[in-house]
């Protein structure tokens, strides 16, 4: 493809999403299959090269869920032939990747607390990393790592630090319990230094900043987490004590290049 026959492209076929909501799913093809995520909470396995369709797997949502800024899913991680799903109700679901019956499935939060997952998994080897949503409503917020074949969790990172750690008084009093610093992006993964690269989001609340004096740590910022351990390797704040709800909201991108 390039731009002496791009004029020459048409339609091969088109797959209808059944719902009408926002479609911020990214399709993943792996082994001429592709995997595509319609909000809020399903997955479907097509042909690549027909569009025909193979499965489809609906997550059945609680009614009493609270949710924040749009019902959204953003796509799966596959590994062999398992695919890895985030629900809107803050589980994880493994799934057979050629029939899509679910082997596992875990609770990340409580979503009657005001936790939601919308980001797609990574999964490195043995682990699922994972983040949270729902920045907005008092959440504290965490990347996990899960086993790919059990669903246990392996380790936890908090990015509000609690009080056993130096960072915690970049919060005043408790604030650090409802902090926000939601990981609702899907982090990056550097094999040669075995790290995980996260953006987190706006500490909370978003917009009053005198009930959370300090800088508020790990909010609005990139962490480096060891991927085997969770251990905080650096991190870089972009925006201090943000009174202006200005989430990392992109992937980070990794790349070797010369200043």
């Amino acid at each position: 493809l390039d731009r002496r026959n791009v004029a020459e492209l048409e339609i091969a076929w088109v797959h209808q999403l059944s719902v009408l909501d926002r479609a911020e799913t990214t399709p993943l093809v792996v082994d001429g299959v592709m995997f595509i995520t319609e909000s809020p909470s399903t997955v479907i396995a097509v042909d690549a090269e027909t569009g025909r369709p193979y499965w489809r797997y609906e997550h059945q949502l609680p009614e009493e869920i609270i949710i924040c800024c749009g019902r959204n899913n953003r796509g799966v991680a596959v590994q062999g032939d398992t695919v890895i799903m985030s629900t809107l109700d803050a589980h994880l679901v493994a799934l057979d990747a050629k029939t899509g019956s679910v082997r596992w499935e875990t609770e990340v939060q409580e979503a009657t607390a005001g936790y939601s997952k919308t980001g797609a998994p990574l999964v490195v080897g043995d682990k699922v990393f994972t983040g949270i949503a729902g920045g907005e409503y008092g959440i504290r917020g965490l990347i996990d790592a899960y086993n790919i074949n059990t669903g246990e969790l392996e380790w936890r990172f908090n990015t509000t630090p609690g009080p056993d750690h130096p960072d915690n008084r970049t919060w005043s009093g408790d604030s650090w319990r409802t902090g926000g610093a939601a990981t609702w992006m899907t982090g990056s993964y550097d094999p040669d230094l075995n790290l995980i690269y996260w953006g987190t989001g706006n500490p909370g609340p978003d917009y009053d900043g005198s009930v959370r004096e300090g800088d508020n740590l790990y909010s609005d910022s990139v962490v480096a987490l060891d991927a085997d351990t969770g251990e905080l390797k650096w991190y870089f704040q972009f925006t201090p004590h943000d009174i202006h709800d200005w989430d990392s909201t992109q992937i980070p991108i990794l790349a070797d290049t010369t200043f």
